[in-house]
């Protein structure tokens, strides 16, 4: 693992697609290359033989610009024929067999980003090189860093299944299931050097919004983050993923609920208090600024939903200046 030599200007704490839809924001507002992002891999799986890492590949996609902006994940114009072909052979698949799974879609192009990863990380390259290769391949100047280079998988208890692995819950059982739990699993998984040096050393922090339970906790679950944040907390602030109560996108606001938290930024602040200074929260949310404060963080107003690029460079201004 190589350490980094210049601090950048701002370190996003980060999820998928909210995440993604921030920091092509954020590089309207500093440069590229002084932005990077620690990311969350606790949803990486195996399919097929082939690693596969949604959140690096969102973001990598989405500051490409090649992103397909309808479902947020995936390359535009993307083509499903092997996919298609898979089915051939859901006939003859044993019972017990996970040959051939097609709950998990990969598209024709995308499939050329997982054969890369999977051969060099057999070659014995770490996922941080090989996730440096892929952005390069992409021509980003963002420092996208995974937060371990070692096996993590996050664990999702589901009323009435038990335990899966979090994309069996999130796409195979389309994430409208209860849930009752979540863990973390690895062996002593290690934040990266890289990311070590990102989080203590850069001007600030951003906790992305990203649903705080699945995609920001477990990066949070590493050794010594959470230390690391709370000895820095006043440069650190956190943009609430939930907006009226609800989440934008995915399940963030039913996990919260279903484990026992506020479904509101209310929540959001407690979960946070302890390691950022600051929560970003929607105007629709003005009226709770008192209670985020009451909880513990300064709250700080302005348009959240990134619906248009324009609106995200605003927030990543205002993130920026919140922080300081």
């Amino acid at each position: 693992m190589t350490g980094t030599t210049q601090p950048p200007r701002a370190t996003v704490v980060s999820g998928g697609v909210g995440a993604a839809r921030f920091l092509r924001g954020l590089v309207d507002v500093v440069p590229a290359a002084d932005v990077c992002a620690v990311v969350n891999t606790g949803d990486d799986t195996v399919l097929h033989g082939l690693s596969i890492s949604p959140d690096l590949d969102t973001i990598t996609y989405t500051l490409a610009g090649a992103i397909d902006p309808e479902r947020g994940w995936g390359l535009a114009g993307e083509t499903w024929a092997a996919m298609d072909a898979l089915g051939r052979y859901a006939s003859v698949r044993p019972r017990g067999s996970t040959a051939a799974p097609t709950w998990f879609n990969l598209g024709d192009r995308d499939l050329a980003t997982h054969c890369y990863r999977t051969a060099r990380l057999a070659e014995g390259a770490t996922l941080t090189e090989v996730t440096s290769e892929i952005t390069a391949a992409w021509g980003l100047d963002v420092r996208l860093l995974p937060m371990t280079d070692a096996p993590l998988r996050t664990i999702v208890s589901v009323v009435g299944h038990g335990e899966v692995e979090f994309q069996e819950y999130f796409v195979r059982l389309h994430h409208d299931v209860p849930i009752d739990g979540v863990r973390f699993a690895h062996d002593s998984a290690p934040l990266t050097d890289d990311a070590l040096a990102a989080l203590g050393d850069g001007g600030v922090v951003v906790i992305a919004p990203s649903n705080p339970i699945v995609s920001i906790g477990p990066i949070r679950a590493l050794s010594g983050v959470d230390d690391l944040l709370a000895g820095r907390r006043e440069s650190v602030v956190a943009i609430s993923p939930i907006v009226g109560g609800a989440a934008l996108k995915g399940p963030a606001d039913r996990m919260l609920a279903e484990l026992g938290h506020p479904s509101s930024v209310v929540g959001v602040a407690a979960l946070y208090a302890p390691i950022a200074g600051t929560l970003v929260i929607d105007h629709a949310d003005a009226a709770l600024a008192p209670e985020v404060e009451a909880a513990g963080m300064r709250a700080v107003v302005t348009s959240t939903v990134m619906s248009m690029p324009g609106v995200a460079a605003d927030l990543a201004r205002a993130t920026l200046a919140a922080a300081r």
